[in-house]
């Protein structure tokens, strides 16, 4: 297995609307192929925006995928995302049972 293939990567961003969230999903599972799999739920955020303490509902994302499509991924996600100043964070994953990273590698396409 390629060094870029030992482990996966978690990419976690932040989503006004499960609609948002959802459009950016579908493209990167069922179309490009690039994620293998999204999770998210609904949170509350405090923030600093412009000078003002914000709080808002908004909805955690983690995209899980290979190192291979992490930069490809991550440019997805900015380019789709709605905010002006999308949360675009990479966690890697050092330590994956070897079962999951072959099925992320199986759902992304991606090349071992």
């Amino acid at each position: 297995m390629s060094k870029k293939l030992k482990s996966g990567v978690v990419i976690m961003s932040t989503f006004p609307t499960e609609e948002s969230l959802r459009r950016i999903a579908l493209e990167v599972i069922a179309n490009r192929k690039i994620c293998a799999c999204v999770n998210h739920v609904k949170i509350k955020s405090l923030y600093t925006w412009q000078g003002k303490v914000e709080e808002c509902e908004e909805f955690l994302t983690i995209f899980k995928t290979t190192k291979q499509h992490s930069e490809k991924l991550k440019e997805e996600i900015k380019s789709r995302h709605p905010y002006e100043v999308p949360e675009i964070v990479e966690l890697t994953m050092d330590d994956v049972s070897d079962a999951y990273l072959k099925w992320m590698i199986h759902s992304t396409n991606a090349v071992p």
